[in-house]
């Protein structure tokens, strides 16, 4: 049965991808995936870690970061490749998302001079609870991984900014501090292409992992989070925030 349930929400992605331009309803999703509306949205979340929509969503803004660092086409008309009838929404969800507007990604060349961090999310009170762990990868691939990104998020993938951040040489411990009360993940990103790749790495290099969800409450003091790198698949969302060229 998951296997079943895998190659229907493949099949969703799919249809996705070759052409971002349709609007793709919940509705024809299901139909694609030959399962009620209810029954997918619910397999879709499990199986990728977000909602069909917003799924959706991240595939368009990918796309659109590709466009503007690929070609001369106009914000406007990237705009409407990626299928938004609304320069201002899409501007919005792409900054909100990417951590800098669709002008300044694409004049910076898809790298940033440091992290873009959500400062809405301040610990007003110490003591501050800390977040602890190890970032580990296959044997196979260790000596090959260079720069590796770790962030606390809202969802189970990295979608908008991380609250707390930071970046390690390689594969190894890592801590994150002044971690705020709530439910929270830690996600991990790097890549099988060398120091220099971790901005813009080649997609089929690329590694995730995450740890989580996990909750930090007033009287929490520290937590450990150990995190396995592995390569992405079909069904990991692309990374959309935007990272330094370190």
């Amino acid at each position: 049965m998951e296997d079943t349930i895998k190659k229907a929400v493949g099949r969703v992605i799919e249809a996705i991808q070759k052409d971002l331009g349709e609007q793709h309803s919940v509705d024809e999703m299901a139909r694609t995936a030959m399962f009620s509306k209810f029954h997918f949205s619910r397999i879709f979340q499990r199986i990728t870690g977000i909602s069909p929509g917003r799924f959706l969503m991240v595939m368009r803004l990918h796309r659109a970061k590709q466009l503007l660092l690929s070609t001369s086409l106009s914000v406007t008309e990237i705009t409407h490749e990626v299928g938004y009838t609304s320069i201002g929404t899409f501007s919005s969800r792409f900054s909100s998302s990417v951590g800098v507007s669709p002008s300044t990604y694409r004049r910076l060349g898809g790298v940033t001079p440091r992290v873009p961090v959500d400062h809405r999310w301040t610990v007003l009170e110490p003591p501050a609870a800390t977040i602890h762990g190890e970032v580990r990868a296959a044997d196979t691939i260790t000596d090959t991984i260079g720069y590796v990104f770790v962030g606390l998020f809202r969802d189970p993938v990295p979608l908008g900014l991380p609250v707390r951040c930071v970046i390690l040489d390689s594969v190894g411990q890592f801590t994150l501090e002044n971690a705020p009360t709530g439910s929270w993940y830690v996600l991990a990103y790097s890549s099988i292409d060398g120091n220099d790749a971790l901005a813009v790495p080649a997609e089929q290099n690329a590694l995730v992992g995450s740890f989580g969800p996990l909750t930090i409450r007033n009287d929490t003091v520290s937590v450990k989070a150990d995190i396995r790198l592995r390569p992405m698949n079909a069904f990991d969302p692309p990374v959309l925030l935007a990272l330094p060229d370190l």
